[in-house]
């Protein structure tokens, strides 16, 4: 059994689906970070970086439990695990790489930053944030389009990979980015492809708070 330590956010959701889609029993151990749980000595013993989400596998490498935090890594924990949505060629396996970096390095930062923009009272430092950081995620909602044109998924072909759960967990906030997908018909297909998967909507149902 894997204890999801998590919160209701695009990172949170990432593993809830992966964990979904994968078939793994799991339990959620809501850390609430609007109260600063993520702040307990408890949590920092397994994600010192006090982040959500992180993760217990009771069944970890030999049977023995072990925790991931940061949540690229627990998405290729996952793969490695069930042998599921990474590939296990080298030359397929790349693209997977590339483009859950391509989220964790942008695809997140950038339009974390618009949310945390949009709070913020109104005046010069709000606009120069939303324009900056608002400039740059509708950038990368494009390069996602370009990539998608032709393709059912991201990085893999026939069933998605860890890099669309990935995706997927920011791209759900997309209306909270001031993005909609009017002119991004190859996201706009893909994030409805997604959303139909059954264990993908479970995955987005469960409660993390």
């Amino acid at each position: 059994m894997i204890e999801l330590h998590t919160w209701n956010t695009p990172n949170g959701r990432k593993i809830s689906v992966a964990l979904e889609e994968m078939g793994l029993p799991y339990t959620v151990k809501t850390v609430n970070i609007s109260k600063g749980e993520q702040f307990d000595p408890a949590f920092l013993a397994f994600s010192p970086n006090n982040r959500i989400p992180a993760i217990i596998d009771s069944e970890g490498p030999g049977g023995q439990p072990i925790t991931v935090f940061e949540s690229g890594a627990i998405l290729l924990y996952l793969g490695e695990k069930t042998g599921r949505f990474l590939p296990r060629d080298l030359r397929a396996r790349v693209p997977v790489l590339e483009w859950l970096m391509w989220q964790m390095g942008g695809f997140g930062p950038m339009p974390g930053q618009v949310h945390h923009f949009l709070m913020q009272p109104d005046g010069p430092a709000k606009e120069y944030g939303l324009k900056r950081y608002g400039d740059e995620t509708r950038r990368l909602y494009g390069v996602l389009d370009r990539r998608l044109a032709g393709r059912e998924f991201v990085a893999t072909e026939g069933e998605p990979s860890v890099a669309d759960f990935a995706i997927l967990g920011w791209a759900w906030r997309h209306e909270r980015h001031q993005v909609p997908f009017d002119s991004l018909p190859n996201v706009g297909a893909w994030y409805e492809r997604m959303m139909a998967r059954p264990a993908t909507a479970r995955g987005f149902e469960v409660h993390l708070g």
